[in-house]
């Protein structure tokens, strides 16, 4: 994983009032749940004393206590409380364990992956998408998520895997892609045409207007867009659980439809076109080895990979200099 990042790891109604939940995620077990002000806290699940789950106790007035022995934690994953010593005795400053920065806003929980001395604000989110609706698609996938986000990177696979649906028209020769870099946004623009046998595909500094094309976002580490239209888009986060597990978070984006039932419906029937197109990609994508994606692979990599290559170029930099 790449350091000193904001990861999406939940969606909010995930982590309901007054209940703890335990979840794997950047292979670690992590215990989760609200204080008594609604903000979502995360520390360890491993109690400091005899290595219980915290994530499987109850809340104590905002705290979290182990379902042990009692020991009582705060948000900073220090132990408040031990009822064995009484409650008017100090407990011990080593009894704690490690507490992450949590963030939560349009629907989704960030942790902080990193050094506290480096902390942002606030993570990027995409915030054209405030205006809009949505429904959630979740799916699990055996694979690390360098290889999710990759299979949504590449725009070579579409006629093959998705020629039943998005991939209709057998628009085989790719032109290009177009990939631009600015900051940690990777924005690409799609090209595919139907190959009539005489037209050679387009290198990318030969296509003109590239702004104007179809065009696919990804913001480092694990968010990604798809931009289909002014009033539709397709997000994704892809939550990393460990080094062979990825939970894809997948939603249905529109504001074309503002009237609370149809708008519901609209959103329920888009969501399961998207599963049906996801699931063509997870049949594939699950089957590649290795489970992780590195800079140099057995691969013989073509110039339509060009988001691929410069995701992994990038990544592996973010790596490198520690995020």
């Amino acid at each position: 994983m790449i350091y000193n990042q904001w990861y999406v790891i939940l969606e909010s109604k995930e982590v309901k009032k007054n209940k703890s939940i335990r979840v794997k995620r950047l292979n670690e077990q992590l215990a989760l749940w609200r204080d008594e002000s609604g903000k979502v806290c995360c520390i360890a699940d491993r109690c400091c004393h005899r290595g219980a789950s915290l994530g499987c106790g109850q809340i104590i007035n905002g705290k979290l206590e182990c379902p042990f022995h009692g020991f009582l934690y705060n948000k900073e994953g220090r132990v408040e409380m031990i009822p064995a010593i009484g409650k008017n005795k100090q407990p011990p400053e080593t009894m704690k364990v490690k507490a992450y920065k949590t963030y939560e806003a349009y629907g989704l929980i960030w942790i902080w992956w990193g050094d506290e001395s480096k902390i942002t604000e606030e993570p990027f989110f995409f915030k054209e998408l405030i205006p809009f609706s949505y429904s959630t698609f979740t799916d699990h996938w055996n694979v690390h998520y360098s290889r999710a986000i990759e299979n949504q990177l590449d725009v070579v696979h579409l006629p093959f895997v998705h020629k039943t649906t998005i991939g209709r028209g057998n628009k085989t020769l790719v032109n290009g892609p177009v990939v631009t870099l600015d900051g940690e946004l990777l924005t690409f623009y799609v090209d595919n045409v139907f190959d009539d046998g005489n037209t050679v595909p387009l290198k990318p500094n030969e296509i003109p207007g590239y702004e104007n094309l179809f065009h696919l976002k990804f913001y480092f580490p694990n968010i990604w867009q798809n931009c289909i239209s002014d009033k539709v888009r397709i997000f994704a986060a892809f939550v990393p659980v460990d080094a062979g597990n990825t939970i894809i978070y997948l939603r249905f984006y529109q504001r074309f439809m503002t009237i609370p039932l149809l708008k519901g419906l609209i959103n329920y029937l888009a969501t399961l076109s998207n599963i049906v197109i996801l699931r063509q990609d997870k049949r594939v994508v699950v089957t590649q080895l290795p489970k992780m994606s590195e800079v140099k692979m057995d691969e013989r990599l073509i110039m339509g990979d060009k988001p691929i290559i410069e995701y992994r170029k990038h990544r592996q930099e973010l790596i490198d200099n520690g995020g």
